[in-house]
């Protein structure tokens, strides 16, 4: 649903790691309308402004933690 504004964080990530360090962006149509101290502020300085699936809240960072997530099990297969 929002994989253009996903596609638009990843391409741009470097350059956005530049100005947006550590900071939530709002992405709409390709471009950063926004950028927040928190996931929180993010979501309710956006709902003022766009309906809710119009944009992604993205937070910059170096690599993929911010949007992979890694699970580990101790489970052994005999």
């Amino acid at each position: 649903m929002l994989d253009k504004e996903f596609t638009y964080y990843l391409e741009n990530q470097d350059e956005l790691l530049q100005k947006y360090n550590n900071r939530f962006l709002v992405i709409v149509d390709n471009k950063v309308v926004g950028d927040y101290d928190s996931t929180e502020q993010a979501y309710f300085e956006s709902v003022k402004k766009h309906e809710l699936g119009t944009f992604l809240i993205q937070k910059c960072t170096e690599g993929d933690d911010a949007y992979t997530r890694k699970f580990h099990s101790r489970v052994i297969f005999h």
